[in-house]
Parts: structure tokens; C-alpha cells; sequence
């Protein structure tokens, strides 16, 4: 991805991450509120792992995850910037050697959302931020969490593949 792209989509995602705190909290119902936990940075960091690299999705999920740490999670600060940096880069890492399909974009997301929660419930664990057994967590915040998350990606993944394709297509042109 060229480096106006680049800035261009760090602005669509944070545009993402007001839309995440001021608009899905009125769609979840109260009852779930603490359930679904949706990371729309996350599932971007995902994508520009996919179709811009390894090496700018290491430092968008750090930039994100840090910023996530600071409006969130401030008692804990780190633990998500590491976190989606270090899937960013792990997904890219994979992508360079699979196509990307719809199907693979899904699995990265749902698998990736599942490894992110896990570690992050690990590392609040170790800290004694919380009680909780693994398999409540599992229950109560991963699961339902991972399916969102994946539904959220499958209804992005259109725009931001046209998105993101029109980028590379666009710098092709202009190199040649």
C-alpha cells in the first residue's frame, strides 16, 4: 500500500474506533454489554495484515493497540498494543503464503480474535486483574466476541478489499 493509503486508512479506522465507542454501544443490548466486546481496529489491523503487509500491520496493531490500552484498559497499559502488533505481523507472516480468499480472511479474523482475548485474559490473570476460570472467559467474552467480530469483518471485507486493492492497483499504474 502506498503511504497516502497507508494514512488514509488509519483515518477510516479512526473513524472506526468512534464508530465502535459511540454507535455499538446503543445496538448491544445492555444484557450483552459486557459479553460483546467488538475490536474494529483489530479486524483493520487484520486487513492491512492480508492485502498490505506484514511490516504495516505490525505497526498499525501496535498503534492501535496502544491506543486501545490508553482509552480502555489503562490499568494494564501494553498488553493490547503487544498483542495486535505481534497477530499483525503473524498474520501477515501466513497471508504472504495463502491466497486471500474470503474464507481465509474470515478464519484469520476468528482465529486471531480468539488468540488476541485469550492472551490478553492470560496476561489480566497473571496480574490478578481477574478471578475468572479460563472456561467461564471462554463462555462469557471469547466465543460470543470471535462471532461478532467475524460477522463485523464479513460485512467490511468488500469495501475495505475494494478499498485496499484500488490502493495497490493504483501505485501499479503509477510505477509503470
Amino acid at each position: 500500500m502506498t503511504k497516502v493509503r497507508i494514512n488514509r486508512t488509519i483515518l477510516l479506522t479512526l473513524a472506526l474506533l468512534l464508530i465502535q465507542t459511540s454507535v455499538l454501544p446503543w445496538l448491544v443490548p445492555d444484557a450483552w454489554s459486557e459479553r460483546l466486546l467488538p475490536n474494529l481496529p483489530f479486524i483493520m489491523s487484520v486487513f492491512v495484515a492480508l492485502f498490505g503487509g506484514r511490516h504495516p500491520a505490525f505497526l498499525f496493531g501496535l498503534g492501535f493497540g496502544l491506543l486501545e490500552d490508553l482509552l480502555f484498559y489503562g490499568h494494564l497499559m501494553g498488553s493490547y498494543g503487544y498483542f495486535m502488533a505481534l497477530l499483525g505481523y503473524l498474520i501477515g507472516l501466513v497471508s504472504d503464503r495463502r491466497p486471500r480468499t474470503i474464507g481465509f480472511t474470515l478464519l484469520a479474523v476468528g482465529v486471531g480474535s480468539a488468540i488476541l482475548d485469550t492472551l490478553i485474559y492470560l496476561v489480566y490473570r497473571l496480574f490478578q486483574y481477574t478471578s475468572d476460570s479460563y472456561g467461564f472467559a471462554v463462555y462469557w467474552h471469547i466465543v460470543p466476541t470471535l462471532l461478532l467480530q467475524v460477522v463485523l469483518a464479513l460485512a467490511l471485507y468488500l469495501p475495505v478489499r475494494r478499498w485496499m486493492l484500488k490502493a495497490a492497483s493504483a501505485s501499479d499504474e503509477n510505477a509503470g
